[in-house]
């Protein structure tokens, strides 16, 4: 399947941002135009927040990797976000 890029009126860098949660992986095949990196890197924060925001409380362990790639496909930036839940007994 092919999936069919929007027309780009933007001389901006294009970038873009895949997810893998540790079951699912979403490959983000559309991109998006920021001026530079440092914007990319911002956008990539972001995400990695959004997502810590909506971390479920009924799971003891969660994981998501996202990572940054540009549009020669080299990765750019790379961020792992890791939740491990551990009950403690008390005394």
């Amino acid at each position: 399947m092919t999936v069919r890029q929007p027309p780009r009126f933007s001389q901006m860098p294009r970038y873009f941002i895949d997810l893998h949660d540790g079951a699912n992986y979403v490959k983000d095949d559309v991109g998006f135009d920021v001026p530079d990196a440092d914007a990319a890197r911002a956008r990539l924060l972001g995400v990695v927040a959004r997502y810590a925001r909506d971390l479920s409380a009924d799971e003891d362990r969660q994981d998501l990797f996202v990572i940054v790639r540009d549009e020669a496909n080299r990765i750019l930036f790379r961020a792992h976000l890791s939740l491990d839940f551990e009950p403690l007994e008390t005394a």
